[in-house]
């Protein structure tokens, strides 16, 4: 999210992760006191991201607050989840809806970072949403919310994003194969070089 940017309700919020509202408000309490967020009263207010607040600087303090352990936790649940999709979508999708999806990735390739990382979580849940599992799908949306902050620290760097460019063409290309095994083996390969690369970077910053 960016800077002036208004937060979805605590409620589409607490629906979105799957946690209380009450757990939702807690949280907005402590970016609040963080000067991250700012709260504004009257008609169409609610919760926005400050002027001042940089979502790399926090999603770095973040980083350094997750450890190795959790790191790899959750990119074993992404990967489970994310491969269960692809490889579903692979038998069920029609290739010229998969085409469909390579085509705006490849629009938003190296221009705004935001949008660029906005553009790769709609095609990683269009590709859920192509599993025809509405479960996995929500699940794959609540995963990318959560995940896609760490994303973009990786996809700073314009190597980065030619690579991860490079790795959803390749699982597009064989999702509109019909070859369920090699797409979920590309999403492993993926989802693999991402932790380490956060995890290293962790390490690098500690030993700032």
């Amino acid at each position: 999210m960016h800077a002036g940017e208004k937060l979805p309700s605590e409620q589409e919020l607490a629906q979105t992760f799957g946690v209380a509202p009450a757990t939702v408000r807690e949280a907005l309490l402590s970016l609040r006191s963080r000067g991250l967020l700012v709260t504004r009263r009257g008609r169409g207010g609610g919760s926005f991201v400050a002027d001042s607040a940089d979502p790399m600087a926090f999603t770095t303090e973040a980083l350094l607050a997750t450890t190795r352990v959790s790191l790899r936790d959750a990119a074993t649940h992404y990967l489970a989840i994310t491969r269960a999709c692809v490889e579903l979508a692979a038998r069920r999708a029609d290739p010229s809806e998969v085409e469909l999806i390579r085509a705006r990735v490849h629009r938003a390739h190296g221009g705004d970072l935001r949008m660029w990382r906005r553009i790769v979580d709609d095609a990683v849940i269009e590709l859920a949403a192509l599993s025809q599992s509405a479960r996995l799908t929500r699940e794959q949306m609540r995963l990318q919310a959560e995940l896609s902050p760490f994303f973009a620290l990786i996809d700073q760097d314009e190597a980065e994003q030619r690579r991860r460019l490079e790795a959803m063409d390749s699982i597009l290309n064989a999702v509109a194969e019909a070859d369920a095994s090699r797409a979920g083996n590309l999403v492993a390969d993926a989802v693999a070089h991402d932790v380490t690369w956060l995890i290293d970077h962790r390490a690098e910053l500690e030993a700032q």
